[in-house]
């Protein structure tokens, strides 16, 4: 299906959206799933995460960078499910695009703090499922 023709309401879902479910694949193969702050999106194509350097996630990205991303209004009964990989940034200009006031409290040298990597998701295909329909999509 082409990509002009996915609901508006799949990126309202992302826009409304405070969490997003990360997943991995862990060293079994084996998929593991985390909720992570929604910070910044592009659209469906292109996710933005921060997380600690030093954490499970970043390792295994680097292993395996195959993930998806998931987002739900369990109201609406909506879920969007995407599909692709995720880049391992640690570049200031990526830092700097989503570092928030607050992030002290995770990174307490700041910006520039060795623990503080970006996760940049790139969609390649995806589901939209609402009001009993599937919608699929590649991009």
């Amino acid at each position: 299906m082409e990509t002009e023709k996915i609901p508006k309401t799949a990126q309202e879902l992302i826009e409304s959206s405070k969490i997003a479910f990360l997943g991995s694949i862990n060293d079994e193969g084996y998929p593991n799933i985390k909720a992570m702050l929604n910070i910044k999106t592009e659209g469906l194509k292109t996710i933005w995460f921060s997380t600690n350097t030093s954490s499970k996630r970043v390792s295994q990205f680097r292993k395996n960078s195959k993930a998806c991303v998931y987002y739900v209004d369990d109201k609406k009964f909506m879920g969007l499910m995407l599909i692709g990989e995720i880049d391992v940034l640690q570049e200031r200009a990526y830092r700097e695009m989503l570092w928030k006031k607050g992030f002290e409290r995770y990174y307490p040298l700041g910006m520039d703090d060795p623990d503080y990597t970006v996760l940049r998701f790139t969609t390649k295909w995806g589901n939209f499922y609402h009001g009993l329909s599937n919608i699929n999509f590649e991009f």
